[in-house]
C-alpha cells in the first residue's frame, strides 16, 4: 500500500476539558498518514493525479482552528472523517498529539486508524 503523509503539522486551536483551556488556545500536532496509489501519478508526472497533501494540510488547518472540542479523541476522529470523505482516500492514520499536556512528556495524545465503509 502506497502512502502519503504529512508529518507534524501544529495549529492552534482551543482544545481541553478543564475551564482554564477554554480561555485559551493551546497548539496540537498531526502526523497523518493516507493510502493512495502513486502509480498513477508517478507515471503521468499531473499533480491532477495525487492526493493533494497541501489541499488536505489546508482543509484541516481551516477545521482544527475554528474547533473547540473538550477532547483529542473527538478532534481526532473529525480530521479522519474529513480526509475520508473530502479527500476520497480508503485508510487513514492519525496521530494527535497535545505537546505540554502532562509535566514531564514531551506531548500526549492518541493515534487511530479508520477505514472508508465500503
Amino acid at each position: 500500500m502506497d502512502k502519503v503523509f504529512i508529518e507534524a503539522l501544529e495549529i492552534e486551536c482551543q482544545i481541553g476539558i478543564y475551564d482554564w483551556e477554554r480561555t485559551i488556545r493551546q497548539p496540537i500536532v498531526l502526523d497523518i498518514e493516507m493510502a493512495f496509489d502513486n502509480r498513477v501519478p508517478a507515471a503521468s508526472d499531473d499533480i491532477r493525479d495525487t492526493l493533494d497533501y497541501k489541499a488536505v494540510s489546508k482543509r484541516l488547518v481551516q477545521f482544527v482552528g475554528e474547533s473547540g472540542f473538550g477532547l483529542v479523541e473527538t478532534l481526532a476522529e473529525r480530521c479522519a472523517e474529513i480526509i475520508l470523505d473530502e479527500f476520497k482516500v480508503g485508510w487513514v492514520g492519525i496521530k494527535l498529539s497535545k505537546p505540554g499536556a502532562v509535566r514531564g512528556a514531551r506531548a500526549v495524545g492518541v493515534k487511530i486508524e479508520r477505514s472508508r465503509a465500503s
